[in-house]
């Protein structure tokens, strides 16, 4: 809960605003993070249940609802590769990274590295101009 005055427009910002924005912009910065996570997981061949356990243990938590559009969007468009079979009796789909999504991967953390690096950049050039 914040407990700080907010001013938006010459008006306080209730607290419940503040953390509804707070809540839209976390979503948001997940959606991509999301992404490179499953890529990230996906250098190891899983299936669905145990990528989203992996994602779930590493604070990257995922709803079936969500992960499984994600898996075929990936797939369709040449991130991953997945092939059925038989497994403790049962039928599994099992996802990895194709040659493509390694070099997609690579490229989003180089990517990713960056904007972390320039948004320290930012903020300490921030901080010393005060």
């Amino acid at each position: 809960m914040y407990h700080t005055v907010y001013v938006k427009q010459g008006k306080t910002v209730p607290d419940q605003e503040l953390q509804a924005i707070f809540e839209n912009l976390r979503l948001e910065l997940r959606r991509g993070s999301l992404i490179l996570a499953v890529l990230a997981a996906l250098r190891r061949e899983q299936y669905g249940y145990t990528l989203r356990k992996t994602l779930q243990e590493h604070g990257m938590a995922i709803d079936e609802g969500t992960l499984y559009p994600l898996l075929r969007r990936l797939e369709m468009q040449g991130l991953l590769v997945s092939e059925w079979r038989e497994e403790d009796k049962r039928n599994k789909r099992f996802y990895r990274l194709s040659q493509a999504g390694a070099e997609v991967f690579a490229r989003l953390v180089a990517e990713w590295r960056g904007i972390g690096d320039a948004i320290e950049q930012i903020k300490e050039a921030g901080h010393e101009s005060r």
